[in-house]
């Protein structure tokens, strides 16, 4: 129990003052004017509340995420507590502070135009299409998922439930975003806090214990150690609650509703720290919940014992009736939110790239449908195939938009550690699960960490010479001015 309220005191600690440093080393400005109100249009650019864009912020975020993931990290034991907890201080509110301030300053830019910015023209259309995709697969792993789940629940077969799940989609799509997300968001954003809330008070005044991290506990304790090394396959597996990619993908939809610049780090920042802990929540309720983490094995190892049956037994027997319906919420409503608010980016993302005006009803339409006729059939393909690609090309997502914001800071003449420590580790990260991975390459395990960390020292290096050759061309610039 002390690890867990250790963690979670950093977490909130973390806000008050990483929060802080992070605000002030941006340089954020409570008088400059927001996209909301330069380019207000009624459909995306529409000003909201300061608590209502972060309850959308959080809920768009979440989704399955800090949930589902955090109970499949749990595998690992108490070592996914210092993942959770340090990287989502150090790497993924950091990440989702400055993709959201960057979209700000860039007149609410969608993610693949602010990386080509900072990292050019051919990163610029690779994003665009890695962007997409993935914000795709994230639809249909939202749709495929929930239809699945209520499936079991009613007697309703799954294509229909896909077609009602599909059919809300287009229509949070295109209809303004005040309309129906700003209305039904924040609803859903304090049921999925109340749920954690619930699970936080029940594990402190219950009889539950949750594992320690001591020596003893800081090791693997996966089932099958060898076939899941804690690195780097809980770093791609606790992604939500971390470090996520397609956060940077939904910051910018908030960057267009918020009024001032100050409200970042209670938006950005803030919505990424309280996912942390609602990660840290469940990742804990799953190690207690059956007994420790070899049991919690044990129990995900029979049949149909995922993680969604995980959640449906722990509401239901730690919140009683209550927590019956904060479950189906959970795995129904959570994904379905996230769902949603994807393939939204994926319209605004062609949209951007083709400058088109999504200023009328056809418009959106015209986007909108092509992008639905692609989901639909992948919704054939095996769900846990395109999970598990979603999950790696997720972590990708996020690197790049860190090393954009290393860039970013560099050009701005600002300090970069902060960003590129961060950086350079999710790099060894995404490199080396891909080649080690049996999704990947599956090469030896020391060859594809040796892989991974010459990848991230190569970059620093492109990184240093970057550096030297945007200085001397300043300094040459500047020679100039004073000749003349």
């Amino acid at each position: 129990m002390i690890t867990f309220l250790t963690c979670i005191a950093l977490l909130v600690g973390a806000y008050f003052i990483y929060g802080n440093f992070v605000e002030k080393h941006f340089g954020a400005d409570e008088n400059r004017p927001t996209p909301a109100i330069t380019k207000q249009d009624g459909v995306d650019y529409v000003p909201l509340k300061r608590w209502k864009i972060f309850l959308i912020q959080f809920l768009n975020i979440a989704g399955l995420g800090p949930i589902f993931g955090a109970i499949s990290g749990a595998l690992w034991g108490p070592v996914a507590f210092l993942w959770i907890v340090f990287g989502c201080i150090f790497a993924g509110a950091v990440h989702d502070y400055f993709s959201g301030m960057l979209s700000i300053r860039h007149d609410g830019a969608s993610i693949p135009e602010i990386v080509g910015k900072y990292l050019g023209l051919g990163m610029k259309q690779f994003m665009r299409i890695f962007s997409v995709v993935l914000l795709i697969l994230v639809g249909v792993v939202f749709v495929k998922g929930p239809a699945t789940i209520l499936n079991g629940l009613v007697d309703i077969e799954i294509p229909i439930l896909l077609a009602v799940i599909f059919l809300y989609y287009i229509l949070a799509t295109m209809i303004p975003i005040d309309k129906l997300i700003g209305k039904i968001y924040p609803v859903f954003g304090i049921s999925l806090i109340i749920m954690a809330v619930g699970l936080l008070i029940n594990l402190l005044m219950g009889t539950y214990e949750i594992p320690e991290l001591t020596t003893g506990s800081f090791t693997n304790m996966h089932t099958s150690p060898e076939k899941f090394p804690v690195f780097p396959m809980l770093f791609i597996t606790i992604a939500c609650g971390a470090i996520s990619g397609f956060h940077s993908t939904q910051s910018p939809l908030m960057a267009r509703c918020m009024s001032n610049e100050k409200e970042g780090k209670v938006i950005f920042f803030g919505a990424m720290i309280t996912e942390g802990i609602v990660a840290l929540i469940w990742a804990a309720a799953a190690m207690a919940f059956f007994g420790g983490v070899s049991q919690l094995g044990e129990t995900m190892a029979e049949e149909g014992h995922n993680a969604a049956w995980v959640v449906n037994i722990i509401c239901n027997t730690m919140l009683g009736r209550v927590g019956g319906v904060l479950a189906i919420f959970g795995v129904v409503a959570a994904p379905i939110t996230s769902g949603d608010t994807a393939f939204r980016s994926v319209r605004i993302m062609v949209a951007d790239a083709f400058n088109y005006k999504q200023d009328t009803i056809k418009s959106r339409i015209i986007v909108t449908i092509p992008i639905f006729i692609v989901a639909l059939l992948l919704t054939q393909i095996n769900f846990q195939i395109i999970w598990r690609y979603f999950g790696w090309s997720n972590q990708v997502l996020a690197t790049i938009v860190l090393w954009t914001i290393v860039v970013y800071l560099h050009q701005q003449a600002k300090s970069v550690l902060l960003v590129l420590v961060p950086a350079m580790f999710m790099t060894v990260v995404v490199v080396t699960f891909i080649f080690v991975s049996p999704e990947g390459f599956g090469l030896d395990y020391n060859l594809s960490l040796g892989i991974g960390v010459a990848a991230s020292l190569i970059l620093l290096i492109l990184f240093n010479r970057y550096t030297k050759k945007s200085g001397a061309i300043e300094e040459e610039q500047s020679e100039k001015v004073i000749e003349g």
